[in-house]
């Protein structure tokens, strides 16, 4: 399993928020002269295992390992390598991650392949988006590009538009910049609402609550007038729980628009149904709260930036692909050792409260790795984010599921959530089933009230 000491990037939680600030001024010299740094990785090699296709992620990394003075080695695709045999990334990455290659990016199309390739892998693994979930450097990049923008990331209001469902990079910047204390308007497109276990972790880890947003101008840049926004926010105290309509914060100035692309090789064609998805252009841009706004896009941008805003000064999509660069330069540098921050690194993810399932309690997310390829080798885990009552979050893709079952491991005995005697079974002593057929098929009687 894991090297000891070896440090990953497999979540943008697995960098403290002064490690990220300190990568970003190292990113910075290595933007002012890109062709003087040849000298801090000679002998290095990277490799790119990129199962799902990619332009700039695969290329800004090569591009900066081979200016740190490194080598490159590379799978541009699965079909040329022997996962289309049926070969696991666990296999892949422990053959790779050793005389082949000192690091490794990996794209992966299932939820949670990138925890698995770091957990296999002895060389530090980097996540170069994994399905549906996180995209972590492209994180780092858009949170530098706003960083140097703006001055700062501290309550910055940032509008995320588009695909919010199954945007990978949306996810992983929804974290950072709830961290950083930003401001998140959400504006989805219809039926492309943030998950809720996106949400839930921006409630849990960052203390970000909702309240609905006064959308004024707002509504030029969405074509159906139907969509909802929501004002996420950290560092402004509501009283409102999560969700709640009961408070408006009127919004009168942007910092940033966070554009993005419907992400239809997540999900088949016939889920759009004819919606009409939003636009930005110049006219979306005319009133005085997005004066001084930065359009942002990860990229490839298909049709929802107008290319006439291409010579706007308040586009910055180009800028940002172009930050990928140096900023991947600094983070591998730092990975491999060759340069050293100053900031402690965030604690531990602790696993004290993480379970493996025993009992056949599996993930629902179809696109999770435990749900794929994992099912040879994987042993389901989750963490428990409460006890009462209980829910669990999948420790690969982060989805939570609450269990229909609760048993007593020393009594091989289970029973209907919120069953009385179930709050004095320690919880080192419980185990979760989705279903009474499979506490039975594991040998627990369940109580009568459940059937």
């Amino acid at each position: 399993m894991k090297a000891p000491g070896k440090r990953d990037l497999v979540s943008i939680d697995d960098l403290g928020s002064e490690e990220i600030l300190e990568l970003f001024r190292h990113a910075d010299a290595f933007r002012e002269n890109l062709r003087g740094w040849s000298h801090v990785c000679g002998g290095t090699i990277l490799a790119t295992l990129f199962f799902e296709p990619s332009t700039r992620t695969r290329l800004s990394f090569e591009s900066a390992m081979l200016r740190l003075g490194g080598g490159v080695i590379t799978v541009p695709e699965g079909s040329s390598s022997s996962r289309a045999k049926g070969e696991s990334l666990a296999d892949t990455v422990r053959v790779v991650g050793g005389a082949y290659a000192d690091i490794l990016v990996v794209r992966h199309p299932q939820d949670g392949s990138a925890l698995v390739a770091g957990r296999y892998a002895d060389v530090p693994v980097i996540n170069g988006g994994d399905g549906a979930h996180e995209h972590p450097t492209q994180t780092l990049c858009d949170m530098y590009t706003l960083w140097r923008e703006r001055g700062r990331l501290e309550g910055l209001d940032v509008v995320l538009c588009g695909d919010l469902r199954y945007s990978r990079t949306i996810h992983s910047l929804a974290y950072a910049l709830g961290r950083f204390r930003a401001n998140i308007i959400t504006i989805p497109y219809p039926g492309f609402e943030m998950p809720k276990y996106v949400l839930e972790k921006l409630r849990k880890d960052y203390g970000v609550k909702a309240t609905s947003a006064s959308l004024g101008d707002l509504q030029d840049i969405v074509a159906d007038r139907s969509s909802a926004a929501a004002y996420l926010t950290a560092s402004k105290p509501h009283q409102q729980a999560l969700f709640t309509e009961l408070t408006e914060h009127h919004v009168d100035r942007i910092d940033a628009i966070y554009m993005t692309r419907a992400q239809r090789e997540r999900y088949g064609s016939e889920q759009e149904g004819g919606m009409t998805f939003p636009k930005l252009s110049e006219a979306s841009l005319r009133s005085e709260m997005f004066r001084d706004t930065r359009v942002m896009h990860p990229l490839p941008r298909v049709d929802e930036i107008d290319f006439e805003l291409d010579k706007d000064p308040r586009a910055v999509y180009f800028r940002q692909a172009e930050f990928g660069v140096p900023m991947r330069m600094a983070l591998m540098a730092f990975l491999l050792g060759k340069i050293q921050l100053d900031a402690k690194p965030p604690a531990l993810r602790g696993e004290a409260n993480y379970l493996s399932s025993v009992g056949g309690f599996v993930c629902r997310n179809e696109r999770c790795i435990t749900m794929g390829e994992g099912r040879r080798y994987l042993i389901p885990e989750f963490q428990v984010l409460a006890e009462q009552p209980p829910q669990l979050a999948c420790v690969y893709c982060g989805r939570v599921r609450a269990p229909a079952l609760v048993g007593d491991r020393t009594q091989n005995r289970c029973a209907a959530v919120g069953a009385p005697w179930i709050d004095a079974v320690a919880a080192a002593d419980r185990i979760y089933f989705g279903s009474e057929e499979q506490a039975v098929a594991a040998g627990f009687s369940v109580d009568p009230e459940v059937r």
